[in-house]
């Protein structure tokens, strides 16, 4: 039997009715297609959209904010100041004209600078005193200021996160000028404390008179007394009376902070060095302001002085910070027979090192890879030598040596680091291997470079300078260009000799340098490999 629901041919109206359903299904099909196809179109179009605008902003912004085009800089320059009469022991390197180049700010004696400017329009006697910016990019003069003639001490980089509105105080003739390093306007001027003469470092202090100004210090002493004046960091006003400091006369000093907030001053005597909490000197100076003290410490002051042991010795001949940049960083202290590293927080002895006699101040750089500044110093070796010393910093071992010829006004020791966190070294002298005569090469003086990863040899510089009055390694831009400065000038004032201020970046002196190997080391590498070591140097702020 048939199935009836089955369509036949007999039954059309069967056939009709399916034949409807199958067509209705497929136009259905056909307009979902096409729904898809059009929102695909949509989403082609509004990506393709947001692309363009994004293109446009980027494009847009790439004209309305430009990249920073950095300062072009000759490789070397060379200022000669044909008119000085003489030139001073200072060099300070300052950002002067706001461009991240590092500038060169030096002082001397002229009767006329090199922008016009001189002493008689000034109202001063010819010849004065000129502190002088120049740029760092090509040694040209940014600015110059005269002032009186008698020069007594300058100090730069009191600026820094003080509030104060200058960088540079100088002390010259009874005056104290304070200047500004961009312009050279003279932020104040105030006549010195009357039978005063104070000595440099200026000491940074805390604002002590309530006007969220850093204030200054400064220290004076005879071979009667001691007495420390402060002044207001915006005026220059003496704030107080004189602080009578219990004390003899007083080589040296330094603002050591122990701990955090707490200042002490480090007073280098004829007995040894000394720390004195600074809130004894403000509170005899009757301020009211309320200084931190250190528990430690105080528990060590005598209660008469008020004075703090810290190496008693009747040679000490200097103490100098690990790190110029940190008040609170450990001591090192130079007396005629040793060298002595001492702790910044609790102020006792690390290590000590025996010498003879030091030749000139010691230098810090990283001779391995531990972290911590070694200690670069230059030795008397006898017959005109000197031995150049690396110490190391965390144990007094010795790391590397070399003698050298010990020409006379040698630069001291210097280092950059570099960013495989060794320094490169550099000394001044005369390496004597392989030369006839000391005798004749008395007055010879050439630089050198050492690198910890090359300890074996030195690259020694063809260049000779005479009579160097200032000398300073540094990196002119953060990270990157290092160089030397170099000021020059007379022997004597008067003698014929111009004063002349160069710039060298330090990688220029490899090509032509000579690879001097020291004592009977292998050397593996050829003197190419070398200096191709050297030229591939990177540098980094410490």
């Amino acid at each position: 039997m048939e199935n009836a629901d089955c369509p036949t041919e007999d039954d059309p109206l069967k056939r009709e009715r399916d034949g409807l359903e199958t067509g209705t299904a497929t136009d259905l099909r056909k307009k979902g297609v096409l729904g898809l196809s059009k929102r695909t179109h949509w989403q082609t179009a509004l990506f393709f959209l947001s692309l363009f605008l994004c293109l446009t902003i980027v494009f847009a912004f790439s004209f309305i904010i430009p990249c920073p085009v950095r300062p072009q800089y000759s490789i070397t320059w060379n200022r000669n100041f044909a008119g000085a009469a003489a030139a001073y022991d200072f060099l300070a390197i300052e950002d002067a004209n706001k461009d991240k180049v590092m500038d060169v700010l030096f002082v001397l004696k002229a009767s006329e600078g090199s922008l016009n400017n001189t002493c008689g329009g000034a109202g001063l006697s010819s010849p004065c005193v000129f502190m002088v910016a120049v740029d760092g990019t090509d040694g040209q003069t940014l600015w110059e200021r005269p002032v009186n003639s008698e020069l007594n001490w300058v100090q730069c980089g009191l600026g820094e996160d003080s509030g104060r509105n200058w960088d540079c105080l100088l002390s010259h003739s009874d005056q104290l000028s304070a200047l500004d390093k961009h312009k050279g306007e003279v932020r104040w001027l105030q006549p010195h404390p009357v039978g005063l003469r104070s000595v440099a470092p200026v000491l940074s202090v805390p604002d002590l008179d309530g006007d969220y100004v850093g204030d200054i210090a400064l220290l004076a002493s005879d071979s009667v007394k001691t007495q420390l004046i402060f002044l207001s960091g915006k005026t220059g006003s003496q704030i107080g009376s004189s602080a009578f400091l219990n004390s003899t006369q007083t080589a040296n000093h330094l603002l050591h902070c122990p701990s955090k907030g707490s200042y002490y001053l480090l007073l280098q005597k004829d007995t040894g060095l000394y720390g004195l909490g600074l809130w004894r000197p403000a509170a005899e100076a009757g301020l009211k302001v309320k200084l931190k003290k250190d528990k430690h410490l105080e528990k060590m002051a005598s209660t008469s002085t008020g004075l703090v042991p810290v190496y008693l010795s009747d040679s000490v001949e200097k103490v100098l910070r690990t790190n110029e940049a940190d008040d609170s960083s450990d001591l090192l202290l130079v007396t005629a027979q040793e060298v002595v590293l001492i702790n910044g927080k609790s102020l006792q002895p690390l290590w000590r090192f025996n010498i003879t006699s030091v030749l000139s101040e010691p230098s810090f750089g990283y001779f391995n890879k531990d972290e911590i500044r070694d200690v670069v110093i230059e030795d008397h070796a006898g017959n005109g030598t000197k031995q150049v010393v690396i110490v190391d910093g965390k144990s007094g071992r010795v790391l590397w040596e070399v003698n050298l010829l010990a020409s006379p006004n040698s630069p001291p020791p210097a280092s950059i680091h570099t960013t495989n966190t060794y320094s490169v070294f550099m000394i001044w002298g005369l390496f004597l291997a392989g030369r006839n005569s000391s005798v004749e090469l008395a007055d010879q003086r050439r630089s050198y470079m050492m690198h910890p990863l090359h300890s074996q040899v030195l690259l020694e510089s063809n260049n000779t300078m005479d009579n160097i009055v200032a000398f300073k390694a540094t990196l002119l831009e953060r990270g990157r260009h290092a160089a030397y400065i170099l000021l020059t000038g007379p022997a004597t004032e008067g003698a014929k000799k111009s004063v002349e201020l160069s710039k060298r970046k330090l990688k220029q002196d490899v090509p032509g340098s000579t690879v001097l190997p020291l004592g009977t080391s292998v050397v593996m590498e050829s003197a190419e490999e070398i200096k191709e070591d050297f030229n591939r140097l990177r540098f980094s702020d410490n």
